[in-house]
């Protein structure tokens, strides 16, 4: 199937797989309780207080899941495989931005907040960075066929 597409589209595909997991990894960390929202770099008072039992974090945690899960479906129209949502264009150079620029929040934090850069922040970073060069990308080269 992704044989006859496009390398933009190839690139949107993988951007919105992306996605759709690291949304499907927020449904799994409620889930998983206290311990997943530590291991995966939620902080601590999100943990205490899932552990609590509050509703809070996994209000949060299902805000992103559904926020990543939208992603997904505009990358999976940029590459023709699902109804295009309005503004897909301007969704795709949105949700790209947003990727790569909390893919390299690390920069500046080196620079004005060392002390707060651990393993989760560096490898988080990198993560979010790839996810952004796939939709930046798979954009920039699909852009003719996304009107």
């Amino acid at each position: 199937m992704l044989a006859t597409v496009d390398l933009g589209q190839k690139l949107l595909v993988v951007g919105g797989i992306l996605s759709l997991l690291a949304s499907i990894l927020h449904i799994g960390v409620i889930i998983g309780g206290p311990d997943w929202y530590r291991f995966f770099g939620a902080g601590e008072d999100m943990a205490r207080m899932a552990e609590k039992g509050l509703f809070y974090p996994a209000l949060i945690t299902i805000g992103i899941a559904c926020v990543l899960a939208i992603w997904s479906w505009f990358a999976f129209a940029g590459a023709g495989l699902v109804w295009k949502p309005p503004l897909l264009r301007t969704g795709l150079v949105a949700i790209s931005a947003v990727y790569l620029a909390r893919g390299l929040i690390v920069l500046p934090m080196a620079i004005f907040a060392p002390e707060k850069i651990n393993g989760f922040a560096i490898w988080s970073s990198l993560i979010v960075l790839i996810y952004g060069l796939f939709y930046a990308a798979g954009t920039w080269k699909s852009w003719p066929t996304l009107s």
